[in-house]
């Protein structure tokens, strides 16, 4: 129930039973690190936050962490100090972190941390639901979380535990008011009978259901595609973002364009002497259709921007939202879909 949890390699061991009430129950042979240490909750169970080397680098890592949050949920958290200027333009570098080639992956996390002050970024689980980054960054001053699809595992896709780390880190900065960012750049969700059997679905709800109640300051940048659900997961226009801006080139759709040829072109497919080279063919048609400039025309983004005025143009949102306020009918609670 703890908000954050670090753990020290070698040092830390948390599970229901130790080994020796392992072996006593179901037999099992398994050390106190193979059941429950740092590596098993960083990377497997997503039960650990962050694991770190040492006792002073766990202490480190919560004062840094501490230092985005309020003292206490009914305030706002501090803006600090920066020298340098929010409205600056980003240095050229920015556009060479997403390819030319829409099929060939990047690394989210670079294009965090050129937004971010200082490209100094407080990841939260980094080794669990890679295909989502969350953490801390501040943009002029202001902390906020960040949540961004990585094309560098599994393209992207939200998955069963991608959704888990995105719901939890929602909530996390909706109860302590802390603005967030989602880096939009998803295929959708993940499909077939072993994400059905698992219960995509019910995970895939909370994560939207987590942005849906959120009452902070949402902005959504399209950095390259907004497929499907994970459009919606990833706070799209239906779930009221303050600001909704995409990059040149982005796409909102409810699928890829290939997709949609291979499923509205089926009939046509099988007979077809070359299946590939139509399904690129009539793609090409598609994908003017779903273009972020048609999505631009019809109001549902509210702007088309050079990468490069990111962070100026994130900080004048966060300017001009710092004092939202929303008003909802009492309630007890929503029912999670947990």
């Amino acid at each position: 129930l703890s908000d954050f949890v670090p753990m020290v390699k070698g040092k830390c061991f948390m599970g229901l039973g130790g080994p020796a009430l392992v072996k006593m129950t179901i037999k099992e042979d398994v050390t106190e690190d193979e059941l429950g240490g740092s590596k098993v909750h960083c990377e497997i169970s997503g039960c650990g936050d962050l694991e770190v080397n040492s006792d002073e680098e766990c202490i480190k890592a919560i004062k840094q962490y501490l230092s985005f949050f309020p003292q206490n949920c009914d305030q706002k958290p501090r803006q600090a100090e920066w020298t340098g200027d929010p409205t600056a333009l980003i240095g050229d570098g920015i556009l060479d972190v997403i390819p030319d080639n829409r099929r060939e992956a990047y690394d989210m996390h670079d294009l965090i941390n050129y937004i971010v002050d200082d490209g100094y970024f407080f990841e939260i689980k980094p080794k669990w639901g890679r295909n989502i980054v969350v953490g801390f960054g501040r943009i002029g001053g202001y902390p906020v979380g960040i949540l961004g699809n990585n094309p560098m595992f599994y393209g992207g896709v939200i998955d069963i535990d991608a959704a888990d780390k995105a719901a939890r880190f929602i909530w996390l900065c909706d109860a302590f008011n802390i603005p967030l960012l989602f880096l939009a750049d998803v295929p959708g969700y993940m499909v077939g009978s072993k994400a059905e059997k698992s219960g995509i679905i019910r995970h895939g709800a909370k994560m939207i259901h987590a942005v849906s109640e959120a009452t902070v300051p949402k902005l959504t940048v399209i950095v390259r595609k907004a497929y499907g659900a994970g459009y919606y997961g990833m706070c799209g226009r239906a779930y009221d973002p303050d600001l909704l801006i995409a990059y040149p080139g982005a796409e909102i759709s409810v699928m890829g364009p290939e997709g949609m040829v291979s499923i509205f072109a089926r009939k046509e497919l099988a007979v077809a002497e070359n299946p590939a080279e139509m399904v690129e063919r009539l793609a090409q048609e598609i994908r003017p259709q779903i273009s972020i400039n048609k999505t631009a025309v019809l109001g549902i983004i509210d702007d088309v921007i050079d990468p490069r005025e990111t962070r100026r143009v994130l900080f004048r949102a966060l300017e001009f939202t710092k004092d939202k306020k929303i008003f909802r009918h009492p309630r007890k609670h929503g029912v999670y879909p947990v």
